[in-house]
């Protein structure tokens, strides 16, 4: 009895140290050599793992940087201070980050927009789209206001506010999830200093617009007329403000009729 239960340990021990031995060799003979400077980059880089920089979270873009396949600052969320510091581990000069922030390009709240009938489905945005003229609103290019984009951002930036979604400036990382997820393509980054902003998104002709929302773009053109720098544009019958030629001057959302054209916040 005791002799086979050792000659059992044996054999079971035996199996053991073969397969240690051979894993042992294996992970020599098949090991993947990992550039130091790319564990030293994942070792700066924030961890959010939120994917706005484009790579499968941080180890994806620190790989990338380490093969140069990535700019050292293409961390939205560490901005200018992490790209720095990933600049000092490549050995290179970080060119300074424009700050960005996400905005929603509406305002058609509970009170300045109709509803044309009562939704009672699933309460998700990218479900709307497959009911009656893609949502309840009477303004089809509006906030659909059930939050798809609230439960995507990882850093509680993205609020609904009266049936509408806002960010917050000071929350938010431009990490792009809320832009990529809205199937209404409402939210875009934009420059965190921008002042004024078009608050509509609306494709409608004027008239249109103006029986689903109270402060609707109309595409009137007056702001265009208005801006003394040529920063202002209507494509689609909705106002587009070049940021990069904006002088914040105002004058475009003075002259606004529908009060489309608002100070971000």
């Amino acid at each position: 009895m005791i002799t086979g239960i050792l000659i059992a340990a044996g054999i079971v021990g035996a199996i053991g140290i073969f397969i240690g031995l051979f894993l042992g060799v294996a992970g020599i003979k098949f090991k993947v050599e990992v550039d130091p400077r790319e564990e030293a980059v994942l070792g700066v880089l924030p961890g959010n793992n939120c994917g706005g920089c484009g790579y499968a979270g941080c180890s994806g873009l620190a790989a990338a940087i380490a093969k140069g396949e990535a700019p050292v600052n293409a961390c939205p969320v560490g901005g200018d201070k992490v790209g720095a510091q990933v600049a000092r581990i490549m050995g290179v000069e970080a060119e300074t980050m424009t700050p960005m922030v996400a905005f929603v390009h509406c305002q058609g709240d509970c009170d300045k927009t109709s509803q044309d009938y009562k939704y009672s489905g699933v309460e998700d945005c990218r479900m709307l789209p497959f009911v009656p003229n893609g949502g309840p609103k009477s303004c089809n290019s509006g906030c659909l206001g059930y939050g798809t984009c609230v439960k995507a951002c990882p850093f509680d930036a993205i609020h609904m506010v009266n049936g509408v979604a806002k960010v917050d400036k000071q929350k938010c990382k431009a990490c792009g999830k809320c832009v990529a997820i809205c199937p209404k393509h409402l939210i875009s980054l934009i420059p965190a200093d921008a002042k004024e902003v078009v608050a509509c998104s609306s494709t409608d002709k004027g008239p249109v617009t103006m029986k689903a929302c109270t402060t609707g773009c109309i595409g009137c053109s007056l702001c265009v007329k208005a801006c003394p720098a040529d920063a202002v544009r209507v494509e689609n019958f909705h106002a587009v403000i070049d940021h990069e030629k904006c002088v914040a001057c105002g004058a475009c959302m003075e002259k606004c009729p529908k009060k489309a054209i608002i100070i971000n916040e």
